[in-house]
């Protein structure tokens, strides 16, 4: 049996304080469930059930309270002992499911302190890079540096497969010093990218000699990070984006994914009816990283079509489940996930079309969205760009 830690404990707590939070929320629903059937509306119609008064409702409350305190005690528990122990090792497989978590609750987590919440780090082989101090964890460190970001519920260990790093490999054989980001992707995108902006200004001031060229390669969201930490750098004036060279996009919705559209428009239509309102509750609880997800969305404005930066080179791999292209592999299927379109950066709008030139273009067949991360063809595209 494995030896509790602090990092065990963590877990514990954190895992305890969200079971509490969904008890609590479907508790919510089959509350507003059953004030609803009290009131019996029109089957169509805008609900009007709230929270049931009288007897039903000071059950409902007391069930609340008795949760919370539970929760509360459990928590309050598990904390002492928490500081008598060893911090205690991570392991790739718990790294993974806190990841997917963090993906769909994180911006609940942070906003509740749970201890599941990812703090975005830096890192490279393994061992966290402080922004002010980095030269501690790197080694010969070059002039170039890449910086690399990872998607939605997935963790900047996602890039190895069977001990492989075929990004890392291809950035150091291009001259690189590789970085590799770690983040809650549950938290909107323009709170990532604003804080990625601030971390690289940090970073690069305090790099072991001058740097000459940064290039950042995104998979997924983590392409839309990477826009939106050049945003922010950029309204703040920050100087490390004048070392910003290369953006290479590894299947980012630049203007979106159907899934999530999908989701939303699933909402307003149980919103239609009283008897079915109550469950959309749960389908909304998704985070805000996926919702941004909606319209690839990269700043507060949800709409807003902010442009590649200037004179900055941008590359972008779209890939396709189908052999060849048609209309429906390109518009409907994509790579399970991302139409190729959006992949591509092309919209119907001129307006909102991303300034990609086709020789900075590429798409690969029969490749699945995650299958991006490990596909050879992937990074031999990817270092003649970056050669």
């Amino acid at each position: 049996m494995a030896t509790p830690n602090r990092r065990t404990i963590a877990d514990l707590r954190g895992a305890t304080r969200l079971a509490i939070d969904a008890t609590l929320g479907v508790m919510g629903v089959v509350e507003k469930m059953h004030h609803t059937v009290q009131l019996t509306p029109m089957p169509i119609g805008k609900s009007r059930a709230a929270r049931p008064a009288g007897l039903t409702g000071l059950i409902y409350r007391s069930i609340r309270g008795t949760t919370k305190l539970i929760g509360h005690g459990l928590d309050a528990g598990l904390a002492p002992v928490a500081a008598l122990l060893p911090d205690g090792e991570t392991s790739a497989a718990r790294d993974a499911w806190v990841s997917v978590i963090n993906g769909v609750y994180g911006d609940h987590l942070e906003a509740t302190g749970n201890p599941l919440a990812i703090e975005m780090s830096l890192r490279s082989n393994g061992v966290v890079v402080d922004p002010e101090r980095p030269a501690e964890a790197l080694s010969g460190a070059q002039g170039r540096v890449m910086l690399v970001i990872h998607g939605l519920c997935l963790n900047d260990l996602h890039w190895s497969r069977e001990g492989v790093n075929r990004m890392e490999a291809v950035a150091a054989a291009s001259g690189y010093t590789p970085i590799f980001l770690r983040y809650n992707t549950g938290r909107s995108i323009a709170t990532n990218g604003r804080q990625l902006a601030s971390m690289l200004e940090t970073l690069l001031g305090n790099w072991p000699g001058s740097v000459d060229e940064l290039a950042i390669a995104g998979h997924s969201m983590g392409g839309l990070v990477a826009r939106s930490a050049s945003h922010h750098g950029e309204a703040a004036g920050h100087a490390w984006v004048r070392s910003l060279r290369k953006l290479v996009f590894l299947g980012t919705p630049h203007h979106g994914a159907p899934l999530e559209r999908g989701g939303h428009r699933l909402d307003y239509v149980m919103q239609l009816s009283p008897y079915v309102a109550p469950f959309a509750t749960l389908g909304k609880a998704r985070s805000a990283g996926i919702t941004d997800l909606r319209y690839g969305t990269i700043t507060e404005h949800k709409k807003r079509a902010v442009p590649l930066p200037a004179g900055v080179s941008s590359y972008t791999l779209a890939a396709t489940l189908g052999k060849r292209r048609t209309v429906v592999a390109e518009r409907l299927i994509g790579d399970g996930l991302v139409p190729l379109d959006s992949a591509l950066g092309r919209h119907d709008d001129a307006n909102r079309t991303l300034a990609i030139p086709k020789s900075h273009q590429h798409v690969i067949h029969e490749t699945g969205h995650l299958e991006l991360l490990h596909r050879p063809e992937v990074y031999e595209r990817v270092s003649k760009w970056l050669e």
